[in-house]
């Protein structure tokens, strides 16, 4: 049972509880009006009743969000994933509301946690300038979902009662731009005019395979099947098993090394980061992808090269069997080959778009080559839904559509103008009138009889009925 209490121009609800160890506590919670606190008053009397009362914690959220990503994000997230909400928790919640006890943390509060956000300044990583002077919608909605997860399992540990991150409409739909892409006579200039060997070959492996960047450095010459018989019977593909990635030492300890298959032995030792080499973020990502034979001379050219490269330097390669790799054979970083990817794209005077942008081309090109077949495409780019390349790219199918409208014209409709069909007039009067015969052209549906022998044999059996 719950009681009110005045206390001067408060109202406070008291009621006893039994904490984890079992120990019988009482709790005083103050409200401004008799209103409020009688509604709490109820609330709890009629909770403890059923059995799904919560009892009062003093754990913060800086202190909850240890456990949580100890208990579950250690379990469930990737590396990348793993070291970016940890970023999110050490910049922009634990230095704002670290210090709030969780089950303060209702709606109301959200809302102005929200609007703290809009107004705070990126953090500098790596003294790499921010793009915004505050924080971009894009970061603020990670958060969001970050902590949404963090308090949904809160409401499983029976330490909050609702989710209020998963309530909240502070949080406004983001508008994302259309990303712009090149097209193929736009990818012919920039392979035509580039000179960074590595480069030109990712560039082939981004729109002939649909590869990502991750994927394109990460790939080893086992994983190629190029031999002059594959060649010859159309056979030959390339398997993705694995991608490229930098991870933090705190991610790889903590994870256990968690899907990764080797780490790079590193320049410099004292460094907090690693490369290494992982398994893709999603099961669908592993697939394997046939090449077209240019693609595969390619290939075949670049590794005669890089053999002889490894030759020349003897000792001082290091060979990894990496198939885009610096010219000492070690891994080739993203930031590598954005940066040749961004000269090559100023040099050449190409439109302005991100190396992951060649991937959307491929599959816009991929998809208007199919006529629009889904399947065949995510086969190729690893999407784990379909209704994910249904929805980025849905401009193309409509394009697609367009055409099938054509064909429908052409195929059903040509040759016989349907528009002069001249309906029955309604009779005024009971006499039943005979309905007026269809016009058309007689010598035009003859020849149509004549160039189907489908339709002439179909008509044949409707008239003997």
């Amino acid at each position: 049972m719950a009681t009110i209490i005045k206390r001067k121009k408060n109202y406070s609800v008291v009621y006893y509880y039994e904490n984890e160890s079992g120990e019988k506590k009482q709790k005083w919670e103050s409200f401004t009006s008799y209103k409020d606190a009688n509604k709490r008053k109820i609330e709890v009397e009629s909770q403890q009743e059923n059995g799904t009362f919560i009892a009062p914690t003093a754990q913060t959220v800086e202190e909850f969000l240890y456990d949580f990503v100890t208990l579950y994000g250690e379990k469930n997230w990737s590396l990348s994933t793993y070291d970016g909400n940890l970023s999110l928790i050490s910049n922009y919640i634990n230095p704002i509301i670290g210090s709030v006890p969780i089950q303060n943390v209702n709606r109301k509060f959200v809302d102005q946690y929200y609007n703290t956000l809009k107004k705070t300044k990126p953090v500098i990583v790596r003294n790499k300038k921010p793009k915004s002077e505050y924080l971009p919608a894009q970061t603020i909605e990670k958060i969001f979902k970050l902590l949404s997860c963090a308090f949904g399992q809160a409401v499983k540990w029976e330490l909050v009662g609702k989710n209020p991150f998963k309530l909240s409409d502070a949080l406004p739909k983001i508008k994302y731009k259309k990303r712009d892409i090149w097209d193929a006579e736009t990818i012919n200039k920039a392979l035509t005019q580039c000179r960074d060997g590595k480069l030109y070959v990712a560039i082939n492996l981004a729109f002939a395979c649909s590869m990502r960047e991750g994927e394109i450095l990460g790939l080893t010459w086992d994983n190629l099947h190029i031999s002059d018989e594959d060649i010859a019977s159309d056979n030959a593909y390339l398997d993705i098993k694995q991608e490229l990635t930098r991870a933090s030492k705190r991610a790889l300890e903590q994870l256990d090394q968690k899907d990764v298959y080797y780490i790079f032995p590193p320049l410099m030792p004292n460094t907090s980061t690693r490369v290494v080499l992982k398994k893709p973020k999603t099961e669908s990502s592993i697939r394997r992808v046939w090449i077209p034979k240019t693609l595969a001379y390619i290939l075949r050219d670049w590794k005669k090269g890089q053999d002889e490269l490894k030759e020349f330097l003897g000792e001082e390669y290091k060979d990894f069997n990496l198939v885009v790799a610096l010219a000492n054979g070690r891994p080739c970083e993203g930031r590598v080959l954005l940066k040749s990817f961004e000269e090559l794209r100023t040099r050449a005077k190409l439109p302005n778009v991100v190396f992951h942008s060649l991937r959307h081309s491929s599959t816009t090109y991929k998809l208007k080559l199919n006529h629009g077949d889904i399947k065949a495409t995510q086969g190729d780019t690893g999407h784990a839904q379909a209704d994910m390349i249904t929805e980025v790219y849905s401009h193309i199918l409509d394009e697609d559509r367009k055409i099938n409208a054509q064909k429908f014209e052409a195929a059903f409709y040509g040759g016989v103008d349907l528009r002069k069909y001249n309906p029955p007039a309604e009779s005024t009067t009971n006499v039943t009138e005979e309905p007026k015969p269809a016009s058309f052209d007689l010598n035009v549906l003859i020849q149509q009889l004549q160039n189907s022998p489908e339709l002439a044999s179909t008509l044949a059996q409707l008239l003997a009925q």
